[in-house]
C-alpha cells in the first residue's frame, strides 16, 4: 500500500486488524494468513455485511512476494469459504492507484459498480456474484 501511495497512516480504519476475532471470525467471516517457508507473505479476510453479502477486506501480499500468485490463492480460498457459508455476493474496494489489485479482482470476475472517495483517496467499488 505504501509503495503505490495508498497508505493513509494509522487511524480508525485499522481497528479491525487489532480485533480480528470480533471483526471477522465472530462476524460470519474469515481471516486468512498465507505462509511461505515460515514467513507470512499474504493475508485476506471477509466479513458479513448482510445475510447474502460479504465484503472482502485486508487483501495484502508482502512486496517481496508479489506477482507469484499468493493474492489469487487467498482470494480463491475466501471465495470458496464465502460460498460454503451461503453468501451470494462478494463486494470490495481498492484505490485507483492499486493497479495490481484491480487486475487481480477484474480477472477473478469482479465488476466495477461505482467509485467513492475515502480519506481523500478515490476508490473503485467491485462486486461479484458467487
Amino acid at each position: 500500500i505504501q509503495q503505490v501511495g495508498a497508505y493513509l497512516g494509522r487511524g480508525p480504519w485499522d481497528d479491525d486488524v487489532y480485533a480480528i476475532e470480533e471483526a471477522y471470525l465472530n462476524n460470519q467471516g474469515e481471516f486468512l494468513i498465507g505462509e511461505w517457508d515460515g514467513t507470512f507473505v499474504a493475508m485476506g479476510a471477509l466479513h458479513r455485511t448482510s445475510p447474502e453479502r460479504a465484503e472482502i477486506k485486508r487483501m495484502r501480499v508482502h512486496s517481496d512476494y508479489q506477482g507469484r500468485g499468493f493474492g489469487q490463492i487467498i482470494l480463491n480460498e475466501l471465495e470458496a469459504r464465502a460460498r460454503a457459508m451461503g453468501y451470494k455476493t462478494l463486494h470490495l474496494d481498492t484505490s485507483v492507484v492499486q493497479k495490481a489489485a484491480q487486475k487481480l479482482y477484474e480477472k477473478s470476475g469482479y465488476r466495477e459498480v461505482g467509485r467513492d472517495i475515502y480519506q481523500n483517496l478515490e476508490v473503485i467499488l467491485y462486486e461479484k456474484q458467487l
